[in-house]
């Protein structure tokens, strides 16, 4: 028996006490995940350095501020999203108890990704947790450091049963999805995610896929280009541009493109000096195979920023490329790396057709003053997610599901969205012994009577808030009755 399969059975044995079914053990268990992120914040800070020499201060920013939030918003509002929910009725219910019941799925596998390997591989457990599950924890093999702190660390504030941490490369992850799980929840590329999707159907088992893909900036040449470039510069180059919601390519008119390259250059410049190379906030590739595919993606391309590299260090520098076409090496996969390409196009309805030709996008970035364009890009392009005026904030807000659609995958979490994607909801329909006379139109023979009848208590809705407030509203009304009559006596 391997090592996954060993693990993945203790972890079911552990499941199958109901151990993890209390909220007060779920509460507990994220207690101790908050712990071990507070008071392990220099190791992580330390591996997030070796694997993509990140900042302290951009580690705290982008993979531990986040993953704190989430545990704290799952603690606070446990009880509230673990509760029945009442459901509407109908005349012929409207004496039961109906209503959703979340339950844990029971086991699931969490495979996590390397670009962010904190916030992307914990926040998942955090929704597994809360919503009572047990769940194996794969960190990815291509950031080892991080992994190496998560398999040493964790183990010592969490279940390490319930939470076990399971590290190596290819070879094992394919040996993990083997087994049969309850839920798998993978984040990475669209290439891998369809063998893990693959591979879960041999036991059916559901799947969340965080993808990615080439997610467009559509630049609207009526607004301030000084502040959507320096936005978009921010959101490009952030962690070395290896972030699944980048700006991938940016859509403008010709009549504005040397000034967005220009607004651009400005801002990398304030970002990160004449010299990113010896900026502590600027990042590098994560490996020297990804090094040589992000720079083989540039060939063919005009540079007008950056272009400098130095494969000894994995540095690449911000780039800029211009004048580029759909047919261009670099629009031919997500890029994934510190290079943005400029596509010029006549206007929002090329824009648009543009997006529309090619795989639904995880977001859609889109800048304008113009409120009725915004809406426009909303209504007539899908993705994951569209964001206006801005870049990767979205992920930020708790109360917005975070996922993609298409090729950029399927499922959400985030917050309350987290805690269902971990959750069958169950529906429950409690009846009484009574009332058989009422039943009985269900029973053969099905005379035109009882069909009048059944027609009339099935398909008749009852909304039992509306109920109760007209209820309150005339309560209210007979008192203010009572009390205005006895005041005019």
């Amino acid at each position: 028996m391997s090592r996954e399969q060993l693990v993945v059975q203790r972890a079911k044995k552990a499941f199958q006490t109901g151990k993890t079914k209390p909220l007060e053990y779920r509460i507990h268990q994220l207690k101790s995940l908050y712990r071990f992120v507070s008071e392990r914040r220099k190791d992580i800070a330390d591996a997030v350095k070796r694997d993509l020499n990140k900042s302290e201060h951009g580690t705290e920013l982008f993979e531990t501020l986040g993953l704190e939030g989430e545990i704290n918003l799952a603690i606070e509002r446990l009880a509230e999203w673990a509760a029945p929910r009442p459901v509407e009725k109908n005349l012929l219910t409207i004496a039961d108890n109906v209503y959703v019941q979340p339950e844990p799925l029971g086991v699931v596998l969490i495979i996590g990704a390397w670009n962010y390997p904190w916030a992307v591989t914990l926040q998942p457990l955090v929704g597994a947790i809360a919503a009572g599950n047990a769940a194996i924890i794969k960190p990815s093999e291509v950031s080892p450091n991080s992994a190496k702190v998560m398999e040493e660390l964790l183990p010592l504030y969490l279940d390490k049963d319930l939470y076990p941490v399971v590290t190596g490369g290819v070879s094992e992850t394919q040996e993990l999805l083997k087994q049969r799980f309850d839920h798998v929840f993978y984040t990475g590329s669209s290439a891998v995610g369809k063998l893990v999707m693959q591979a879960a159907a041999q036991h059916l088992t559901p799947v969340t896929l965080e993808l990615g893909g080439k997610s467009p900036c559509y630049i609207d040449k009526n607004c301030d280009l000084a502040v959507a470039c320096r936005r978009i510069t921010w959101g490009k180059f952030v962690n070395c541009g290896q972030t699944c919601i980048a700006p991938d390519y940016i859509l403008c008119e010709s009549s504005i493109q040397n000034q967005v390259v220009e607004e651009i250059r400005k801002s990398i410049k304030e970002f990160y000096t004449d010299n990113p190379k010896t900026f502590e906030d600027y990042g590098r590739i994560i490996n020297k195979r990804h090094f040589k595919r992000v720079m083989a993606l540039m060939e063919g391309s005009t540079v007008v920023i950056g272009g400098e590299s130095d494969e000894s260090e994995c540095y690449i520098a911000p780039t800029v490329l211009k004048d580029v076409t759909a047919e261009s090496r670099v629009m031919q996969e997500e890029i994934f790396g510190p290079v943005l390409p400029i596509i010029t196009v006549s206007g929002v309805d090329e824009a648009i057709q543009f997006i529309n030709e090619r795989e639904k996008p995880l977001v859609v970035y889109v800048f304008s003053p113009d409120n009725k364009l915004v809406r426009r890009v909303i209504a007539e392009t899908s993705s994951g997610a569209l964001l206006a005026n801005d870049c990767l904030v979205h992920f930020c807000v708790s109360a917005l599901p975070f996922g993609g659609v298409g090729n950029s995958g399927m499922g959400c979490y985030h917050g309350r969205h987290s805690f269902n994607q971990f959750s069958h909801l169950r529906s429950c329909l409690i009846k009484k012994l009574k009332l058989e006379s009422i039943n009985n139109m269900r029973y053969p023979p099905h005379t035109a009577s009882k069909m009048t009848w059944a027609r009339f208590l099935l398909l008749k809705q009852i909304n039992l808030g509306k109920l109760r407030r007209m209820a309150l509203l005339v309560a209210f009304a007979a008192l203010t009755a009572v009390i205005v009559q006895r005041f005019l006596k």
